[in-house]
């Protein structure tokens, strides 16, 4: 008995010792046991059978090898009842090593939230930190680990269809957003309701040559660093678990092949401990941007370069051995990639349970929450943008006799959830989805009647709807005209040369004015549009974007006053196609327009205005807000010292409401052109009707600082402008102060 209780006591300190090893200590103990092949496993990930986000790689011996250990990870695999059949075949291997479960889960999962660059213009980091969160609890509950997701990638041309998946056209703002989104969706890595981050695409992939998606990316070193890296940086900042490399080539080397960008920036200078995994396929292209001849130098120049984990090329599959027997491939940077993989799935605790995150009973409570849609419902709200408001026609009254509702996309369900939404096989998105038809219905009361005619479709030049259209608007108090693009109109290789609202829309619009009635224009889209008609005409416009699962309710909200709106544009609506790209902080030139009509010798189009329709950091409330009182804490400060901002801003108008209070400064003159403006900070604050508070800024070194010509971040002596404004050619207040050295 004694010595069977001896054996007891030493298996119980043996096993506390082995959960007391560090986590890297079991990563070694573990690489030990494998043998080449099922290291290279480990770097392989391929899609399941639910869906596809790319082109497929037919694999018929899929699960066969998963019980070899010859695949680490998985996307695209919907439901707890799938993910535990693969992750069962996985526990049959040699080693039980789990797989890890991917997807994109861009802005929701079940519940799906507006799209990522109509959250931006909520300017509401602690509500985008929320909707991520919420993706993570619906996702994981799904038997998900991993998002790939957010994208952070800075986008300054609304031709590259992929600019509804960021944050816009601002470094600062995007690297915010990029800190909010990776702590919302990961949580504490490892609690079961966390999912690892993924942050893409490294780098450059939103400045694609002509708005092109996959197209080549060629900007100096100091753009590089000064506007694109610093979101990706704030990401790792915020702990993000993984990077995803990009399909462009930067200067001529494909990002998935780029030392410089992996290995000597990412993991080198940033000192990045997670693991990069490719993009859809993107090791096996660099063949075709022709740099390598095929996929097996293709693997070797994607590990050498630091990307760890090949997503449906197989180029690693097939390959590493052979390049590791030849000595073309170092066995170590193999064991290190894999070795990362491995960190992230002990993190997330899959060794412990690698069923830890398909639990059904877990699923069918968390996707169906009612709570989720509340919030949901809220980010929406804050993410519509009031374009114009002449005459304060909006808010409606909730006492109108009869209200219009005319438009393609009145009644439609599923292309409220637009590009990148997660679509679940079993789910009716008829039923799941707020049409705005159904949003006005739950808001109006009984006294009120709700007319509706289509009056056309999204696309074409059929104009026979128009008539019933006209006749339907005629018997109205009010109009309200819902058109833009479809959901997919916006997204992945969805990129347009042409921006304008599409087909006979904006027609329908000015037919509908032509009745005398009071017209609203809601804009539906995930990108900025085009729409000079609309825009000078229109009396009241709404930019919608897509809103996602409660997008009808959340219109209603705003329509009628119930949700004063809030947000701000976070990229910059062109006037035409031929002004792109167009960002706010541009460089002045050596031949500034000083006039919007100069054109002779200056820097300046002889057709088109310089300046955009809607400028960065614009949107309008139903109320007003007047700014007054600046003051500067000191007018001279050194490197070591900070500036204090204040002044007051006060609610002036009828509504309580949100102002989003924008800080720009401008650096007068530095020894490389700097931009005319820059955003260096904001707050959102809310205000009753008549409320006045003080607002205060600190201005600090950090925000004075550039890349000079040595790519040194550092400050410069010199004069700066102070500016705060509603928006970027909005300013209120503005002043002046000098950094001395």
């Amino acid at each position: 008995m004694k010595k069977v209780s001896f054996i007891g006591l030493l298996f119980f300190s043996i096993l506390g010792f082995s959960q007391q090893k560090t986590i890297d200590q079991k990563v070694e103990a573990l690489l030990k046991q494998m043998t080449l092949e099922e290291k290279i496993g480990q770097l392989n990930q391929y899609t399941g059978n639910n869906q596809a986000t790319g082109p497929i790689t037919i694999n018929p011996n899929k699960e066969a090898e998963i019980k070899n250990g010859l695949i680490g990870s998985m996307l695209n695999v919907i439901g707890t009842k799938y993910t535990r059949q693969y992750q069962e075949l996985a526990m049959q291997s040699r080693l039980k090593i789990p797989l890890l479960f991917g997807q994109d889960v861009i802005h929701g999962y079940k519940t799906t939230f507006p799209i990522p660059l109509a959250e931006a213009a909520s300017w509401d980091m602690d509500a985008i930190a929320l909707g991520a969160r919420i993706a993570a609890v619906e996702a994981s509950a799904s038997g998900i680990h991993w998002t790939f997701a957010p994208m952070v990638d800075i986008a300054r041309d609304p031709r590259w269809g992929r600019v509804m998946e960021g944050a816009g056209e601002d470094t600062y703002l995007g690297s915010k957003i990029a800190t909010a989104r990776v702590k919302g969706f990961q949580g504490k890595l490892g609690d079961v309701n966390s999912v690892m981050a993924c942050v893409k695409h490294f780098v450059g992939y939103g400045a694609a040559v002509g708005g092109r998606d996959y197209n080549s990316v060629d900007m100096s070193d100091r753009m590089l660093w000064e506007t694109y890296l610093p979101p990706f940086k704030a990401a790792l900042d915020a702990g993000a678990a993984t990077f995803m490399n990009s399909f462009n080539d930067l200067n001529g080397v494909p990002a998935t092949g780029n030392k410089y960008l992996q290995r000597d920036i990412l993991k080198g200078k940033w000192n990045f401990q997670g693991f990069v995994v490719s993009d859809w396929g993107s090791i096996g292209e660099m063949v075709n941007h022709g740099n390598v001849k095929d996929n097996k130098e293709a693997a070797q120049l994607a590990i050498t370069a630091g990307s760890d984990m090949d997503m449906e090329s197989n180029a690693y599959r097939y390959n590493l051995g052979q390049l590791v027997q030849e000595g073309k491939v170092d066995i170590a940077l193999i064991d290190d990639a894999v070795k990362r993989i491995l960190r992230k799935k002990m993190e997330l605790g899959l060794f412990d349970d690698p069923y830890k995150y398909s639990n059904p009973k877990r699923e069918a409570k968390e996707l169906n929450n009612p709570l989720h849609r509340k919030i949901a419902r809220d980010m929406a709200a804050k993410s519509i943008v009031l374009l114009k408001n002449e005459k304060q026609l909006l808010p409606l009254s909730k006492d109108l006799k009869k209200i219009a509702f005319i438009g393609p996309l009145v009644k439609e369900h599923k292309e409220n959830m637009g590009f990148w939404a997660v679509e679940l096989p079993e789910l009716d998105y008829n039923k799941h989805v707020v049409s705005q038809w159904e949003g006005l219905q739950n808001k109006v009361g009984k006294n009120t009647q709700l007319l509706y005619a289509k009056g056309c479709e999204i696309e074409g030049t059929n104009k026979d709807g128009f008539a019933e259209a006209i006749a339907v608007a005629n018997q109205a108090d009010v109009v309200i005209v819902s058109i833009g693009e479809r959901g997919n109109m916006s997204g992945e290789a969805k990129s347009r040369s042409n921006i304008h609202i599409p087909g006979v829309q904006e027609e329908l619009v000015q037919a509908l004015q032509a009745t005398g009635k009071p017209v609203v224009v809601l804009i539906n889209a995930g990108r900025p549009l085009v729409f000079n008609q609309t825009a000078d005409t229109a009396p009241a416009i709404l930019y919608t974007w897509w809103l996602g699962t409660e997008a009808g309710n959340a219109i209603a909200d705003v329509l009628f006053g119930d949700y004063n709106p809030s947000g701000k544009l976070p990229m910059t609506f062109p006037r035409e196609e031929g002004q792109l790209p167009i960002y706010y902080n541009h460089f002045n030139t050596g031949r500034p327009a000083p006039n919007e009509t100069a054109f002779n010798y200056v820097s300046a189009y002889t057709d088109l205005k310089n300046s955009p329709k809607f400028a960065f950091g614009h949107g309008l409330s139903y109320t007003t807000f007047t700014y007054a009182d600046l003051k500067l804490s000191k007018n001279k400060i050194s490197d070591s010292d900070t500036i204090e901002v204040s002044f007051q801003l006060t609610n002036s108008g009828k509504f309580a409401g949100n102002e989003v209070v924008q800080l720009y400064l401008r650096d007068k003159v530095g020894s490389v052109v700097r931009p005319i403006i820059e955003l260096k900070d904001f707050q959102k604050i809310y205000l009753n009707a008549g409320e006045t508070k003080t607002i205060q800024f600190t201005i600090d070194k950090e925000k004075l600082a550039f890349y000079n010509e040595q790519l040194e971040w550092n400050t410069e002596a010199g004069d700066f402008d102070v500016m705060i404004g509603t928006s970027s050619s909005d300013i209120r207040l503005k002043t002046t102060f000098e950094l001395v050295k």
